[in-house]
């Protein structure tokens, strides 16, 4: 194939997504990722597609709506998936990562390949057609204002960081491994009676947090992503409901129930570290320190990662997006992961693979493909038209945004399921009929 270099601006899960689709095709790709020279607040590494939240893509099984869109990314070629799973550790029915080793595999590949030519430089404004624009959350403040004269305002709302701690500081006379109803021994559990519970969460309400930008005060926070402390001044047992829920996690040695715990999940593949699941946090690094060695197994934990909490952007998508994440009135500049308002690893991966698959289309002269809203992506690129402007916000993929059975199914996992399935027949029949140019092609090596 011949034709123009298309640029895709930066390097995250959608990102290389997008470049990697559009190489496979055929078409020379110029991926910009600003990093090393300029960093972000939540980057450690100058790595392509590193995971800066949690090292968790979320359910791996199409009995939720996550491991439907996971199946269509397998079924579409998706390189950050096939890596994913190459390079996947312990975690129940969920598919997490090794970060180092993920990120390292995806720049590797994309790195290697002859239609890539990556360039560690941030891009400061719009570049000229065809580009996608994959910056995320943390897009640099040029190129944001940029995008933002161009379609008029962002949305805004603050995502944030969980820590991460050494296995061998977790105290194991304490910590308990246990997966929720039996379900394996994939995390460690740490216990807290009622009395642990409430000392605990009067020093977290009361933790010194760290201060926001003044261009932050405004921002809102993403439901799924709310630091702890900002759970735990909703109410005292919050929290015990919430990421410290108890049920199903009975210690496995003496069959004691507790009042709450906390759960830690692998977060490399060798397990010599594990990330606090849930406790996302905006406190100073001297207070997390402080505050989470209450908790019962941490007392001595090693802390080699402090949560962190940053603003993401994220354009009003129904407002100046078309139906295939091109910005309104441009013939071939795209958008694509966060950046266009969904949420989630899994979700801005699809949406980097949608649009590099819409950029591929029109570059080969195809009509546009109109996806099936059965499908996860469909569903996904759906909502992302047709939700009220006014009100909208990031959204992770649910069953809420898939049209509903043609029956009555009372049973969720049933649901999924004959969602799943209906999700299938549907993305094989638009691959060998009007979505043919979206067809995956050959093996990823």
């Amino acid at each position: 194939m011949s034709g123009p270099c298309v640029a895709v601006v930066g390097g995250g899960l959608a990102g290389a997504e997008a470049a990697w689709q559009l190489a496979v095709r055929g078409h020379q790709v110029r991926l910009y990722e600003m990093r090393p020279r300029r960093m972000t607040p939540a980057h450690t590494g100058d790595r392509l597609a590193e995971l800066v939240c949690s090292n968790s893509l979320g359910a791996d099984n199409t009995g939720s709506p996550a491991g439907i869109l996971k199946e269509e990314l397998r079924s579409l070629g998706s390189l950050v998936l096939r890596r994913a799973r190459e390079h996947a550790v312990p975690a129940g029915s969920a598919l997490a990562v090794d970060r180092e080793r993920f990120a390292d595999s995806v720049t590797e590949a994309l790195e290697g390949h002859p239609l890539v030519e990556v360039r560690r430089e941030e891009c400061v404004r719009l570049p000229s057609e065809p580009a996608i624009i994959a910056t995320g959350p943390l897009t640099g403040e040029p190129l944001a204002a940029a995008l933002q004269e161009r379609v008029g305002g962002f949305l805004s709302f603050f995502d944030a960081v969980s820590p991460t701690v050494t296995e061998e500081s977790i105290d194991r006379t304490v910590a308990y491994r246990a997966g929720r109803w039996g379900r394996g021994e994939d995390y460690i559990n740490c216990p807290m009676d009622e009395t642990a519970y409430n000392r605990f969460w009067k020093a977290l309400v009361a933790a010194e947090r760290s201060p926001r930008h003044h261009f932050e005060q405004d921002a809102r926070f993403f439901e799924g992503c709310v630091p702890v402390e900002i759970l735990a001044e909703r109410g005292e047992h919050t929290l015990a409901f919430g990421p410290m829920r108890p049920v199903g996690l009975p210690d496995p040695h003496t069959g004691e129930r507790y009042h709450a715990v906390v759960q830690l999940r692998q977060d490399n593949l060798e397990g010599s570290l594990y990330n606090m699941v849930g406790f996302q946090t905006n406190l100073k690094w001297g207070e997390q320190r402080r505050v989470f060695r209450m908790i019962p197994g941490l007392e001595s934990a090693e802390f080699v990662r402090l949560g962190v909490m940053h603003r993401n952007i994220y354009v009003n998508a129904p407002q100046v997006l078309d139906p295939w994440l091109r910005l309104q009135g441009s013939e071939a500049l795209f958008l694509a992961g966060q950046l266009v308002g969904v949420e989630g690893y899994t979700e801005s991966t699809a949406m980097g693979l949608a649009a590099a698959l819409h950029m591929h289309c029109l570059l080969e002269g195809h009509r546009l493909p109109v996806w099936p809203r059965e499908t996860a992506i469909g569903a996904l690129l759906a909502y992302l038209q047709e939700a009220v402007t006014r009100y909208f916000q990031p959204m992770n993929l649910n069953l809420g945004l898939f049209p509903k059975p043609e029956r009555k199914i009372r049973k969720r996992r049933e649901r999924c399921q004959y969602t799943a399935e209906r999700a299938a027949a549907h993305l094989a029949a638009f691959l060998a009929g009007d979505g043919a140019c979206c067809a995956p092609l050959g093996e990823i090596p």
